[in-house]
């Protein structure tokens, strides 16, 4: 076997370990540009919500840490260009643009400052809906790519485009197991994406209908709105930071309180293809003469460390003078800092708040 047709069938072979072990996609990156005397590869996974998720070579890291940061895609024609044309095999990105828009382009601009060039672009559509791009790129020096290169990469196509495939139903089915899991242990739940969308849920998911409610483009939402305020806040934040939230849904006539957990699957290499980012579950409220720690308060509510305190203070049956007085600090301070915790926990008054608290345990 020539050289050149060995190296692209060991390519293939580590495209296709990589949708079973999720984490050799930067290494298969790595691979596809030696081949191709690329500066670098990535891949990039857009939902109807803008880009979810993406994964380079180390050495273009800090350049993609900014386009996911900052939103520079959303103003790049290149990137728009390339999500309208969805490209079945690998073109030239610079054919399909005006040397006016390259030169504006914010993508662009960012990249040839950190010496990359010439870009090219193929595109694969999920199941899920997801239009998945992979992107390689050439230093300024090594000129443009040229018609044998791209189709050395159009020859690898085909596995990236089954081995993706593969992946994306691998993940799906680990979000559909993950719920399930939860539901053995009695436990409602179900895997979003960032964006919002419902990956998976269980039946028990299913039975608080009078919760949880559906949204347009398979989104979720809560039926008391300041709980729903809480939510979609907590989903905004966790694409930023993957906050940990616990949310309260006061009680109903048919069911009791509950507290909605979402928690971050954090999101790296092994998520790009159709990958779960929150994990949200509902636990009841159940009477307790136990009153949780100021640090478990923190997590739950995210409470700062003084909202923490004085909720658990609180929760002890003192008043809010007396906390106030012990704390050494002004009932006007403490006014302002319970104001804060109310708005955290979805609650508005302090008898409430207390009998949430005291009610209230650690998921997980």
């Amino acid at each position: 076997m020539p050289s050149g047709a060995q190296d692209e069938a060991d390519i293939a072979d580590r495209i296709y370990e990589a949708a079973f072990v999720t984490e050799r996609w930067p290494g298969v990156l790595e691979a596809a540009s030696s081949i191709s005397n690329s500066a670098s590869g990535a891949i990039f996974a857009f939902d109807d919500s803008g880009l979810v998720r993406a994964v380079s070579e180390p050495n273009v890291q800090a350049l993609l840490d900014e386009l996911m940061a900052e939103g520079n895609w959303q103003r790049s024609d290149c990137v728009q260009r390339m999500l309208s044309l969805r490209p079945p095999s690998f073109v030239r990105v610079d054919d399909f643009m005006t040397a006016e828009e390259i030169a504006r382009d914010p993508v662009r601009i960012r990249s040839s400052a950190f010496g990359i060039g010439s870009h090219i672009c193929s595109s694969v559509v999920m199941p899920s809906g997801e239009i998945v791009l992979f992107v390689f790129q050439r230093w300024h020096r090594d000129g443009i790519y040229d018609q044998p290169v791209i189709g050395r990469l159009d020859g690898l196509r085909p596995h990236l485009a089954r081995a993706s495939l593969i992946a994306s139903r691998l993940r799906l089915e680990q979000a559909r197991n993950t719920v399930q899991a939860l539901r053995q242990i009695g436990l409602p739940a179900a895997v979003l994406r960032a964006s919002g969308q419902v990956l998976a849920h269980n039946d028990l998911l299913e039975d608080l209908s009078e919760v949880f409610l559906p949204t347009a483009g398979g989104g979720m939402a809560l039926a008391d709105a300041s709980a729903n305020a809480l939510l979609q806040q907590a989903i905004a934040r966790n694409e930023d930071n993957g906050v940990v939230r616990s949310i309260a849904v006061p009680a109903a006539k048919s069911r009791p309180a509950l507290i909605v957990h979402l928690l971050p699957l954090r999101r790296d290499a092994h998520g790009i293809f159709s990958g779960g980012d929150i994990l949200v579950a509902a636990t009841a409220v159940s009477a307790s003469a136990l009153v949780p720690s100021p640090s478990i308060l923190s997590g739950l509510f995210d409470l700062s460390p003084a909202e923490a305190r004085l909720a658990a203070a609180l929760a002890t049956g003192r008043s809010l003078g007396e906390v106030a007085n012990e704390s050494g600090i002004a009932v006007k301070s403490a006014r302002t800092y319970l104001d804060r915790i109310f708005q955290k926990t979805g609650t508005n008054r302090q008898g409430q708040l207390v009998a949430l608290l005291k009610s209230t345990h650690p998921f997980g």
